[in-house]
C-alpha cells in the first residue's frame, strides 16, 4: 500500500510540473526518482485513482479553469478548511447568543429557548450554508403517530433543513421544547436536556462529520485525514459540538479507498448501526428515522492494476483546455502488438561502449547525461532546441534540421505561420524527426528503441564501468514506420525532456543500424562516434543524416593506391540526402564536400565550424533545386548553445548578383566562418547580416 501511495504522489508533483511547463525540472525528478513499471503516466488513470472526475469537471466549467490536479485539490482542500472555521465561528457566536437571551437563568441548562429562524438566519446568512463537499446525506421526517408540532417548532425544523449549524445544548433545547409543543411534560425534558453527554448525542441525527470545539481540531483533523475512520466512532466528552443537519444533491467525488467506499460514508454506516437501538429508545419521538444517500460514482481502479508503459501525461480531451501544453495521446493498439523487447546486457553494454567511446571503461560526461531534446521558451524561437553545454551539438544540430523539415516542408500552413509552434506542433515534429533517422539508420527495414526503465537491469562484472545509463535501458524492436512513430510517440518525453534523452537517441540510432554495421560503415573499424573532448566525430553525424556511419563527405567511394597492388577504400555519401552539410574544413582545403550534402532536397544545412555544429536553414524549399541563385534570398541561423533570443535573418547576394555598397574593403581576417561556410556553396557570395552582431 505504502509503495501504491508513493507511486500515485509522485504522478501526481510530474502532471503538476508538466502543466506548468517546468520540464528541467521534471527531468531533474526523473534522475532522481526514476520511473518504473508501476509508474502511472497517464492523466484519465490518475483521475480516476484520485476520484477526481466530478471536480475536474466542474473545474473546467469555471473561468479560468486550473490547470493541475494538484491545484484542484488544494483548493477543495481550502474551501473544507474555510468551512470547518466557519462551522466553528457559528459554534461560538451561538453560545454568546444563548448567554444574551433576556430571562434566562443559565445560558447553558435553560431548555425553554428555541432558535428561532429569522434570528439565526439573519445573524449569519451564507455562512451557514453547507459545503457542497458534503460526505453524506441526512432526511429527517416526523413520526406519523404524533401531533403536528407548533409554528415554533416548525420553524425549527426547517432550520435544520436548510443546514443551519446548531450547537448541541441549543439542540436539545430544541427537542424539548418540540416536546412541549406535543403535550410532553417541561421538566422531563429538563432532566433529559442535563443528562450525560453520550445520551445527547443519541438523541441527534448523525449523518455527517461532527465539528468539534477549539480543543479538539487537531484530533478532528487528523482523525478525517486517515482513511476508514470518522470521528463518529471517537469517545464523546463534554465539549460543546456542532452537528450539521442537511439534505444535499451535489456529492463530492473526493478521494476514495480500495475498496471503492469512501470514508465518511464508512463512518456514518458504523455510527448509525452501533446507535440503532439506543436511538429507537431516545426520548425525542419526533424524529424516527435516518436514510443515508451513498455515492453513485464509478468506483476507481486499484492502483495497483495499472501498470503503464507509455510516459504519456497528457490526455487527447484535454487539449481543448491546455494552451500550449503538449498533448501526446496514447493509442493502446500498440501495446497488444508482440514487439520484441529485450533488456540491456553486458555483452551489449560493453560493445555500445567500444563503438562509442573505444573502452568499456570510459563513461558519458555530464554535459551529455544532462541533455535532452528540449525546445526553447523564447517567442521567436519555440522552433529551437536548446544545448546546454558543448559536446552533444552534432547530435542536436541533425535532429534540429530534421525537426525544421518536418515543420517547415511537410506541414500545409502560410509562410507567416510555419515558425510559430505551439506545444503540440514542435513535440509532433520532433517524434517524426527521431522515427525518420532511426528507419533511415535501419535501411527501412527495421529499427530500435531504447527506452530508459528506471532501474538497473544488470548487474556490471569484469572490464565494464558502470554509470547508470546504459544498465538502465529496455530495447524495443519494430519493424513497421508506423509502429515505430507509434513507439516513439509514447516515449517522446524520454527524449524531449527526461533525463538521457540525448544518450538514448544515439544508442537507437546504433542499434538500429546495429553495431557489426556501423563498424563496417567506417574506414578505420576502431574509430569511435565520439571523439575527444566529448565532441561528435563526423561519423555519428553522417549516421544521422543519412543513415550510414560513413567517415567522409564527398560522394560515392574513393580508392588510394597504397602500393605493391593494395589500395584503401574511403566511403562517402552515396545518395542525395535530406539534410545537407557545409563545412569549414572545406575552405581551407582539408575535405571536400560532395554534393549529396552539398546540394539536399530540403534547404537545410547542418554547419560544421570551429568544432561546432550548428543549423542554417531556408524558408523557401526552391533554393534547393537550383546550384545558383541569381536573386538575393535569405538564410535563418540557429545555434542551440548560443542563447538566442531572436533570429539570426541573413541576406545572401551570390557572385552574379547585386552587392550591398558596404560590401567592399572589407578585412578579410574579420569575416565570420559562417559566411566562408556559406560561400563553400555559393561562391564568392556576399552575406548581410541584416543589423544582427556578426558571430567571429
Amino acid at each position: 500500500m505504502r509503495k501504491d501511495v508513493e507511486e500515485v504522489a509522485a504522478a501526481l508533483v510530474r502532471e503538476y510540473l508538466s502543466r506548468k511547463g517546468l520540464k528541467k525540472t521534471i527531468a531533474c525528478m526523473d534522475e532522481e526518482l526514476p520511473r518504473t513499471n508501476l509508474s502511472i503516466n497517464n492523466r484519465s488513470d490518475l483521475r480516476r485513482i484520485l476520484c477526481l472526475e466530478s471536480l475536474y469537471k466542474k473545474n473546467k466549467s469555471e473561468e479560468p479553469p486550473l490547470k493541475s490536479m494538484l491545484e484542484i485539490m488544494v483548493k477543495e482542500q481550502m474551501k473544507k478548511g474555510g468551512d470547518a472555521k466557519r462551522c466553528h465561528f457559528v459554534d461560538n457566536r451561538t453560545l454568546s447568543a444563548e448567554e444574551n437571551v433576556p430571562g434566562s437563568a443559565s445560558s447553558t441548562n435553560d431548555a425553554s429557548y428555541v432558535w428561532k429562524d429569522g434570528d439565526l438566519v439573519g445573524q449569519y446568512g451564507d455562512s451557514l450554508s453547507l459545503s457542497e463537499s458534503s460526505g453524506a446525506v441526512s432526511q429527517i421526517t416526523t413520526s406519523p403517530g404524533k401531533e403536528s408540532p407548533s409554528p415554533k417548532n416548525s420553524k425549527s425544523i426547517s432550520l435544520c433543513e436548510r443546514g443551519v449549524f446548531l450547537p448541541s445544548s441549543s439542540q436539545d433545547r430544541f427537542f424539548a421544547s418540540s416536546k412541549v409543543g406535543l403535550g410532553s411534560e417541561k421538566k422531563n425534558s429538563d432532566v433529559d436536556g442535563q443528562g450525560s453527554r453520550t445520551s445527547k448525542m443519541r438523541r441527534g441525527i448523525m449523518a455527517g462529520p461532527i465539528t468539534t470545539s477549539s480543543q479538539e481540531n487537531s484530533r478532528r483533523r487528523s482523525a478525517r485525514r486517515t482513511p476508514g475512520s470518522s470521528c463518529l466512532d471517537k469517545p464523546e466528552d463534554d465539549s460543546d459540538r456542532v452537528i450539521w443537519m442537511s439534505q444535499s444533491s451535489n456529492l463530492d467525488a473526493g478521494l476514495t479507498e480500495a475498496d471503492g467506499t469512501r470514508p465518511f460514508e464508512r463512518a456514518s454506516s458504523l455510527s448509525v448501526s452501533s446507535h440503532r437501538q439506543n436511538m429507537d429508545s431516545s426520548d425525542f419521538d419526533g424524529l424516527q428515522r435516518v436514510k443515508l444517500h451513498k455515492n453513485k460514482s464509478a468506483c476507481s481502479p486499484r492502483v495497483d492494476g495499472l501498470h503503464m508503459v507509455g510516459l504519456v501525461l497528457d490526455d487527447i480531451d484535454d487539449e481543448e483546455d491546455l494552451r500550449g501544453l503538449s498533448t501526446v495521446p496514447v493509442n493502446n493498439s500498440l501495446l497488444q502488438h508482440n514487439l520484441n523487447k529485450r533488456p540491456m546486457d553486458q555483452q551489449t553494454a560493453t560493445a555500445l561502449k567500444e563503438i562509442i567511446f573505444g573502452s568499456p571503461m570510459m563513461c558519458f560526461s555530464e554535459e551529455w547525461k544532462r541533455q535532452s531534446f528540449t525546445f526553447s521558451d523564447a517567442p521567436a524561437l519555440r522552433y529551437g532546441i536548446v544545448q546546454k553545454k558543448g559536446g552533444p551539438c552534432g547530435v542536436l544540430a541533425a535532429v534540429q534540421a530534421s525537426v525544421l523539415q518536418k515543420l517547415l516542408f511537410e506541414r500545409t500552413s502560410g509562410d507567416s505561420e510555419r515558425l510559430r509552434v505551439s506545444d503540440a506542433v514542435r513535440t509532433k515534429c520532433l517524434t517524426e524527426a527521431v522515427a525518420e533517422i532511426l528507419w533511415r539508420a535501419g535501411d527501412r527495414k527495421k529499427a530500435t528503441v531504447a527506452i530508459n526503465s528506471g532501474r538497473s537491469l544488470f548487474v556490471p562484472v569484469g572490464h565494464y564501468r558502470s554509470e547508470g545509463v546504459l544498465e538502465t535501458i529496455t530495447c524495443v524492436d519494430v519493424e513497421n514506420l508506423d509502429d515505430l512513430k507509434l513507439l516513439v510517440e509514447q516515449n517522446v518525453e524520454q527524449f524531449e525532456s527526461g533525463p538521457f534523452g540525448c544518450i538514448l537517441f544515439i544508442v537507437c540510432a546504433i542499434l538500429s543500424r546495429t553495431i557489426p554495421m556501423v563498424r563496417r560503415d567506417m574506414d578505420v573499424p576502431t574509430s569511435t562516434l565520439i571523439g575527444a573532448h566529448g565532441y561528435c566525430t563526423q561519423e555519428l553525424v553522417n549516421l544521422l543524416l543519412c543513415g550510414r556511419a560513413v567517415s567522409n563527405v564527398f560522394d560515392d567511394e574513393m580508392k588510394l593506391d597504397s602500393g605493391n597492388g593494395n589500395f584503401t577504400l574511403l566511403k562517402g555519401i552515396k545518395e542525395r540526402c535530406n539534410i545537407g552539410l557545409l563545412s569549414l574544413f572545406e575552405h581551407y582545403n582539408i575535405c571536400k564536400v560532395g554534393s549529396c550534402l552539398k546540394t539536399p532536397r530540403f534547404p537545410l544545412w547542418v554547419v560544421c565550424s570551429e568544432s561546432h555544429f550548428s543549423v542554417l536553414f531556408s524558408l523557401y524549399e526552391d533554393l534547393a533545386s537550383s546550384p545558383w541563385s541569381p536573386r538575393e534570398f535569405d538564410l535563418y541561423y540557429y545555434d542551440g548553445l548560443a542563447n538566442q533570443q531572436e533570429p539570426i535573418r541573413l541576406t545572401v547576394y551570390p557572385g552574379s548578383a547585386m552587392k550591398p555598397s558596404d560590401s567592399e574593403d572589407v578585412d578579410t581576417d574579420l569575416i565570420p566562418p559562417l559566411e566562408l561556410c556559406i560561400r563553400t556553396r555559393w561562391a564568392d557570395a556576399t552575406v548581410s547580416w541584416n543589423e544582427s552582431e556578426p558571430i567571429l
